[in-house]
């Protein structure tokens, strides 16, 4: 008998049987394919599986999601932007496991408080800045969830002074200024001619102008959202995690300048903004750790 554990990300599918410690053990990813998105998934859950008997299994997928109906809508995944009952599916291959579903940022949360950079830190948000913009959020020791599932969507919070559409249908989200691609983009548009996150980062510290402008602007964006949030959430510690999030000084250093700044309320003063201890396994580790607490 095992626990699975599924990633939904916004360009890779992540999954991995669940140890007795509610760990994740030997994932395996795959990228999201252009179309047969759940095909791809159910193949891997059965290869990660390697046919035992699944007694649970912990789902994180991108936003937005709707908990209530086991719904999961990521608009960076064209073919589920509408909706794709993921829990059905999972049943489906799994009828007889009991099935949790978080959106990933709440899974981010999650697995910071319990074995990451927040651990017994009992109000917290925890971002991941990767080729989206994630977020969850701990109050009181506990993960929010909101109406739907959706709370801590960070993503989508406004920056002052940016108007770039995002995918979600508004403008001015942090994730359309500070998001990997979104910075990529904003680089190309002054002349770069780089095309990746990790060609960005790798440019910047080369010394490129451009490319540190591009990392400056985003660091400086997700500083201004962080200290909007923190302000609402009344919150001790950022943790900040994903794979754009590794980006070097050209990116933290405008984050953590912008947050001393604007962070000036008498209750933000010990406000702290890290690095994730779990990078890019954040909510992976989340998901396990949802399986893991599961009943059958």
């Amino acid at each position: 008998m095992v626990k699975l554990a599924l990633d939904i990300g916004a360009t890779k599918f992540a999954a991995a049987q669940v140890d007795l410690n509610g760990i994740a053990v030997q994932p395996r990813r795959i990228p999201v394919p252009e179309s047969g998105v759940w095909d791809a998934c159910w193949a891997l859950l059965l290869e990660v599986a390697a046919g035992a008997d699944v007694t649970a299994v912990g789902i994180g997928s991108a936003g937005p999601v709707d908990v209530r109906t086991g719904i999961a809508g990521p608009i960076n995944i064209p073919e589920w932007a509408d909706g794709f009952e993921i829990v059905a599916g999972v049943r489906k291959l799994f009828p007889d496991a009991a099935i949790r579903f978080a959106i990933d940022g709440a899974c981010l949360a999650l697995a910071e408080h319990r074995m990451g950079a927040a651990r017994d830190v009992q109000n917290l948000l925890a971002l991941t800045v990767s080729s989206g913009i994630g977020g969850g959020v701990i109050a009181d020791g506990r993960v929010v969830v909101g109406r739907t599932g959706n709370a801590g969507h960070f993503g989508h919070i406004l920056v002052p002074g940016h108007e770039e559409p995002c995918a979600c249908g508004g403008f001015g989200c942090v994730e359309a200024v500070a998001s990997g691609p979104s910075s990529v983009r904003w680089a190309r548009r002054q002349g770069w001619t780089g095309s990746t996150g990790i060609e960005l980062a790798a440019a910047a510290r080369a010394g490129e102008e451009i490319p540190i402008a591009a990392l400056h602007r985003a660091g400086a964006a997700l500083g201004q959202a962080i200290s909007s949030a923190a302000a609402l959430l009344d919150i001790d510690l950022v943790v900040v995690g994903g794979g754009f999030a590794q980006s070097g000084d050209h990116l933290w250093q405008p984050l953590l300048d912008t947050v001393a700044t604007r962070a000036r309320l008498n209750f933000l003063r010990e406000l702290r903004v890290v690095p994730s201890e779990l990078t890019d396994q954040a909510t992976l580790a989340g998901a396990a750790l949802l399986a893991f607490d599961a009943t059958p």
